[in-house]
């Protein structure tokens, strides 16, 4: 797709959004937005279900409520981007940039964000049931009721703050973040039922408590 083509349809889609009897809504599912320049774009509500938006600038884009599943946006610069309830299902987020994004109350579940800079993302109320974040940056996120139930967290930094109140968390995680607490200290011991708890559901014990505990 072409620069022409695309300003033609976020120019048809920013006057469907002022009157719905106008213009057209922005229908780019599938498309080619490789490296894109879409900084600033309006694209409320639009289609980009498995779009192509690799390393594509999206910085302060405002995507809310978009269908954005299993687009592929690796590599991309989603900054201080608002996709508050936006559709993000299956989504290749791989190392993308989504620092300070308000991602509130999205859909992320089986999405891809390894490796992805979240620092100072809002993802309140979100939901990232078997989402990967593997080597994600968690700094200053704030997860306040997110769903995490089934996410991968490997090489994560988990953050230890308020903003984490209420969030939803399956056996695997709960065990995993319970070891990695009673390890802070030689003088912090589970009690015999936690350590089962901890044996049963953390899937790298022995490689993390020594076989010798």
């Amino acid at each position: 797709m072409n620069r022409e083509e695309l300003d033609k349809i976020l120019d048809d889609h920013k006057e469907w959004l002022k009157d719905r009897s106008k213009g057209k809504r922005a229908y780019l599912s599938g498309a080619d937005l490789i490296e894109a320049d879409l900084i600033n774009a309006d694209l409320i509500e639009a289609d980009l279900r498995r779009a192509d938006l690799r390393r594509s600038d999206l910085r302060m884009a405002d995507l809310r409520r978009s269908d954005l599943g299993g687009a592929d946006l690796s590599g991309a610069d989603l900054s201080n981007a608002n996709l508050r309830s936006a559709d993000l299902g299956g989504a290749n987020l791989s190392y993308a940039d989504l620092s300070y994004t308000d991602l509130s109350y999205t859909d992320l579940s089986n999405a891809n964000l390894g490796g992805a800079d979240l620092s100072g993302a809002n993802l309140s109320y979100a939901n990232l049931s078997y989402a990967d974040l593997n080597s994600a940056n968690l700094r200053r996120i704030n997860l306040y009721s997110a769903v995490l139930y089934s996410a991968v967290l490997d090489s994560s930094c988990w953050p230890l703050s308020c903003n984490t109140k209420g969030v939803i968390l399956c056996k695997k995680l709960q065990a995993q973040l319970l070891a990695h607490a009673f390890k802070v200290s030689p003088d912090c011991k589970p009690t015999d039922e936690q350590m089962d708890f901890i044996k049963t559901n953390f899937h790298r014990f022995s490689e993390f408590w020594g076989k010798d505990e």
